[in-house]
């Protein structure tokens, strides 16, 4: 007789992380994966099982857990991620939940950045639950902010607009995110503990635009805007305004070098068994998006 199937449960199956996570667990036959979404009417074009689960509705977490193995805990960019966050793992363990795998933010654990402080509260969270086994995930910048952020296009006419000055960030894909996300959900003892701090190239966006003008035959140049332009426009667009300062403060301090962020790391090759993909592949990947 074959072992059951483990079930997996993906928070954010239609955001960007979740949704490129679903093909990587889909194509391992030993587990079952179901997305937990708001909408199930969103969740039935993932063509994958779903079931209801409202982060800001407690009552509706038991259900969703009852029979579930492992779960991708990620949230949405607003302060009530600390309040979502405890009560997934208060129900998870109550539900018999063997394995989350967190989604958080970058920094070291001595952080003063406000919402990198907020995901490592709820890695301390996880850790001291009880839940069996746990893996952190650290993603520095994702490559996908270059295509925008906030519901702002960041690359117009081959001009990058942004806030943080001169600063060199250490890159990755979400694509790669994903990956070591499925890597630790399919196997969670070998992953167990860690917290992996995921960021593998380091450029500043006068180095990206130098790279967009080589690859994609055109000009490119940077253009800096102070963070408090950032701010405004986020807030317009609807972004939620604790968060979102903080990120303002986390663009302010990166242009005036009191936040560093070009540490590259060297542990994806044994995390997920290949090399991360790199920001020209990115670029090229993208350059319908890019191009003008």
């Amino acid at each position: 007789m074959s072992a059951a199937k483990k079930r997996i449960l993906v928070t954010g199956a239609t955001g960007q992380v979740g949704g490129l996570l679903l093909p990587y667990l889909l194509k391992d036959k030993s587990v079952e994966v179901v997305a937990g979404a708001r909408s199930p009417e969103k969740a039935t074009a993932l063509g994958i099982p779903s079931v209801y689960l409202d982060l800001d509705n407690a009552e509706s977490m038991m259900p969703a857990f009852t029979g579930v193995d492992r779960i991708f805990l990620m949230t949405g960019y607003t302060v009530d991620m600390l309040r979502q966050s405890k009560d997934v793992v208060d129900v998870a363990k109550k539900a018999g939940v063997e394995q989350i795998v967190h989604l958080g933010a970058c920094g070291d654990d001595d952080t003063h950045v406000g919402h990198y402080g907020w995901h490592q509260f709820i890695e301390r969270y996880i850790s001291s639950s009880g839940i069996p086994f746990y893996t952190h995930l650290r993603p520095e910048m994702f490559m996908q902010n270059l295509l925008g952020y906030g519901g702002e296009s960041f690359v117009k006419q081959g001009v990058i607009h942004q806030y943080i000055g001169d600063a060199r960030l250490s890159w990755v894909d979400c694509d790669d995110v994903a990956a070591a996300a499925a890597a630790a959900l399919l196997d969670p003892k070998k992953h167990h503990g860690q917290t992996y701090r995921m960021g593998y190239e380091a450029k500043s966006y006068h180095e990206i635009a130098e790279l967009m003008t080589k690859l994609l035959g055109k000009s490119f140049r940077y253009q800096s805007h102070p963070a408090t332009e950032f701010l405004e426009n986020v807030l317009a667009a609807g972004g939620e305004p604790a968060y979102m300062k903080c990120v303002y403060e986390c663009y302010r301090d990166f242009a005036t070098g009191k936040l560093i962020g070009d540490e590259v790391q060297s542990n994806f090759q044994s995390i997920v068994g290949r090399q991360p993909r790199t920001l020209a592949e990115f670029i090229e990947k993208n350059s319908s998006v890019f191009s003008y």
